[in-house]
């Protein structure tokens, strides 16, 4: 056993290891990321169990004083369930095939090599016999596997609780669990909102740059100061500008003082609406 927790586990069994791979959309044409774990099998449980908390979306509620809730799209503990299974379960003797943990956007599957048992297949979900009990002991041991039996009935119940689908296990040839994540909320969608302010201020950037250039081109001579003050300035002259046009009030007026100011300093000004 003690190839299976010591560092001689990769040397020993190198097919013992945990391939994590996440995919951009729901099916195996874009890997965003990808990553394989060795080492001793408690650290491949630690370290592929951080490898998803990375990546998966959690929402946090307060509730009070009280501590705060951490709601992950998928539950922590079937995951943990799922992956526990994978590593006291798989076929060892397999040297062609990995324990494989596959990120989706839609979905989390883990899939280890070698199906189940045959007594195992007539009572699934009711009934556990490991390939590997010595494993699956020292699992135990560390309180990282519940009783012999109840790890599928617990995946599901936990999937339920959360308001998920129930798990779907296929068992042919391998074995694989796959759980289905909890559609997003807005608490969740922090990088696209993300994604869209920077890039609104990077155009800003950009055009402000342009503003630079021209008055520069216009008056070689003109100072740093002056630079700022001229920019500043438009850039305030053009917004009131807009909030006027938007109002249907004087905005018409203002833009085209806008416009004729900037064209002498050799900037071009667009208003919105105004073509």
């Amino acid at each position: 056993m003690r190839k299976f927790f010591s560092e001689e586990c990769g040397k020993r069994i190198p097919q013992a290891v945990v391939r994590c791979v996440l995919f951009k959309g729901t099916n195996k044409v874009h890997i965003i990321d990808f990553k394989t774990i060795g080492g001793p099998l408690l650290s491949q449980y630690n370290e592929t169990t951080k490898w998803l908390k990375q990546r998966l979306a959690v929402e946090y509620i307060m509730d009070g004083f009280n501590p705060r809730i951490e709601k992950w799209e998928i539950p922590l503990d079937a995951i943990k369930e799922a992956l526990t299974n994978s590593i006291c379960h798989r076929d060892y003797y397999d040297t062609a095939a990995n324990i494989m943990v596959e990120l989706y956007d839609d979905r989390l599957e883990i899939t280890n090599p070698g199906g189940l048992l045959p007594v195992v297949a007539r009572n699934f979900g009711h009934m556990s016999k490991s390939r590997n009990p010595k494993v699956f002991e020292l699992f135990t041991r560390m309180d990282l596997v519940e009783k012999v039996g109840s790890g599928i009935p617990r995946m599901a119940d936990l999937m339920k609780e959360a308001g998920l689908p129930t798990p779907e296990f296929r068992t042919e040839g391998f074995f694989s669990t796959v759980l289905y994540k909890r559609k997003p909320t807005s608490s969740q969608n922090v990088g696209e909102n993300v994604g869209e302010k920077t890039e609104k201020t990077l155009k800003g950037k950009e055009k402000r740059k342009q503003d630079i250039l021209s008055l520069m081109r216009s008056d070689p001579r003109i100072s740093s100061a002056e630079l700022a003050y001229a920019v500043s300035r438009l850039a305030g002259l053009i917004a009131h500008a807009s909030r006027l046009f938007r109002d249907g009030t004087h905005g018409l007026t203002v833009v085209a003082a806008v416009a004729a100011t900037a064209g002498s300093s050799g900037i071009e000004v667009h208003a919105p609406g105004v073509v």
